[in-house]
């Protein structure tokens, strides 16, 4: 089975569900609490591993008790953590998320241990990064460890996966050309391109001009309403699916664990967009983030169920 890498972040969620947000001054009280396992690139790993996938994770938990319950979680999902260090005297990363009844969420990040994954840290794991059928990044570690992570996979002709989130403007160009995929969602898009993208249209033509900077398949996450194809295979446009969502916490990264599973078997983008679409909406009509994500067993019943309307 081939590896997939993830190089990025963990978080503990702490997870508020509200009837709205409270004004300024004003506190509320609100009906439900939990916390669960999160950040952006666990996240991503989490998803891959439940489908299937053999998954590497190099990250960087604290000096505390969340640190214990991350590591235990990773173990629990059979994510390869000898590369998941320690920070003495450090906190984890935490994410205190707000859920209203809308299913809209607000999050804030903090991001501890994670600010200090640096090259070094990534270096040390070059004898089983180089050997990885795709290399999986994110934006919720420090910049220059990530542009360290994607030359380090154009040195050693690894395909690359960024999902630039959250946003930062002024990418540097030189790494984005060097990616094999960058999966941003339409706010991401906008601000990656300079562009406004405020429907599939405009989407589409700010892919389009990333892809004239060298990037070789821009994939647009678009809730609801699907997923955008545009590079070197063409263009096109994967349909949403219809579900009673509860809290879409986690979505994009169910997406990209997902779509890096599929991909990495065959190569098939088409196919392998599909399938994350489901497992996207399937993760929304949970709770949570990663507590939302099915396994392989679960996403099958759920795929089926699609095709049968029921």
């Amino acid at each position: 089975m081939s590896k997939i890498a993830v190089i990025g972040s963990n978080m503990v969620d702490l997870i508020t569900y509200v009837d709205r947000m409270p004004e300024q001054g004003e506190t509320l009280e609100a009906p439900r609490f939990a916390m669960g396992c999160g950040g952006k690139g666990a996240n991503q790993a989490a998803a891959a591993a439940l489908l299937g996938a053999d998954v590497l994770m190099v990250s960087k938990v604290g000096d505390d008790a969340f640190a214990d319950t991350t590591l235990a979680n990773f173990k629990r999902l059979g994510i390869d953590t000898r590369f998941v260090e320690r920070v003495p005297g450090v906190s984890s990363g935490v994410a205190p998320i707000f859920v209203q009844e809308n299913s809209h969420n607000s999050i804030l990040i903090v991001k501890g241990a994670n600010a200090h994954l640096e090259a070094a840290d990534i270096d040390r794991a070059e004898a089983i990064l180089r050997n990885c059928a795709l290399i999986v990044l994110q934006l919720e570690i420090n910049l220059p460890s990530v542009y360290h992570a994607i030359d380090f996979a154009h040195r050693h002709a690894i395909p690359v996966l960024l999902n630039p989130a959250p946003a930062v403007a002024g990418l540097s160009r030189k790494h984005l050309s060097q990616l094999s995929f960058l999966i941003p969602n339409e706010s991401e898009l906008a601000l990656l391109s300079e562009k406004p993208v405020n429907s599939p249209q405009a989407a589409a033509q700010a892919a389009r001009s990333l892809v004239a900077e060298g990037v070789r398949h821009v994939i647009v996450t678009l809730g609801e309403q699907g997923a955008l194809y545009v590079g070197e295979e063409g263009e096109w446009r994967v349909d949403g699916h219809k579900v009673q969502a509860r809290d879409t916490s986690g979505a994009g990264d169910a997406f990209i664990g997902c779509f890096a599973h599929h991909w990495s078997q065959d190569g098939n983008i088409r196919k392998a967009m599909e399938q994350a679409v489901a497992y996207s909406a399937c993760s929304v009509t949970g709770l949570g983030t990663q507590s939302s994500y099915p396994d392989a067993t679960t996403f099958a019943r759920f795929v089926a169920a699609l095709k049968t309307g029921s």
